[in-house]
C-alpha cells in the first residue's frame, strides 16, 4: 500500500522500469526463440509486478483526490490488513501524520511508527484512538470513513496553530 507522495513517485518509477523491462524483452527475438518458456515466464513476471503496482497508484491518487468533507467507504482485501482502513482514511481526508497525532494523543513520531509497521507496533488502545478520530465504522457491512464534528473542529484548530506558528516563524 503506497502511504505517502514520496512511495508514490518511487512507485511510479518502479512501474515504468517494469513496462521498459517488458519493451526490451518483446524486442529480443532471439532470447525469444531460444527459451520461450522462460521469456514468457519473465514477461508474466513483470506485467504481474507492474500491475500490482499499477493498482496501488490508483487507489492512492484515488484517495488523494477524495474530497475530505465526504464520508468515504473504504476496502481491505483481507481482515488481517484492517489497519489500512486508518492509512487510507487520513490520506483520504487530508491528515497530516503530525496533525493525525495532535488529534489522538500521540506523537508524530508514533503515529509514523504505527504506519510503517502497520499498526502491528499500536496497542488495541491506540488503534481504537486513531480510528475514533477518522471516524471509522462499518455500516451496513462496509467500512466508512467519516470525521464528526468534534475531530473536525480539533483539525481545524491545529491547523490554525500550526499556520500562526509558521507565520510567526517566518516574521522572526
Amino acid at each position: 500500500m503506497i502511504k505517502d507522495d514520496k512511495q508514490l513517485a518511487y512507485s511510479q518509477e518502479w512501474a515504468e522500469k517494469f513496462a521498459e523491462a517488458n519493451r526490451k524483452l518483446r524486442a529480443n527475438e532471439e532470447k525469444r526463440l531460444k527459451d520461450p518458456d522462460g521469456w514468457q515466464l519473465i514477461q508474466d513476471s513483470n506485467d504481474a509486478l507492474r500491475q500490482k503496482l499499477v493498482d496501488e497508484i490508483v487507489e492512492y491518487e484515488m484517495l488523494a483526490a477524495h474530497n475530505p468533507n465526504e464520508p468515504i467507504t473504504l476496502q481491505v482485501e483481507c481482515m488481517n490488513k484492517i489497519s489500512n482502513l486508518l492509512i487510507k482514511a487520513r490520506i483520504a481526508f487530508k491528515i497530516t501524520p503530525k496533525e493525525l497525532a495532535a488529534l489522538c494523543g500521540h506523537t508524530e513520531e508514533q503515529i509514523k511508527l504505527f504506519e510503517d509497521k502497520d499498526y502491528q507496533n499500536a496497542t488495541f488502545l491506540d488503534f481504537l484512538a486513531v480510528s475514533d478520530a477518522l471516524g471509522v465504522e462499518i455500516i451496513d457491512g462496509k467500512f466508512i470513513a467519516k470525521m464528526d464534528e468534534f475531530y473536525l473542529k480539533r483539525l481545524e484548530a491545529i491547523r490554525q496553530t500550526a499556520s500562526i506558528n509558521a507565520e510567526l516563524q517566518t516574521a522572526s
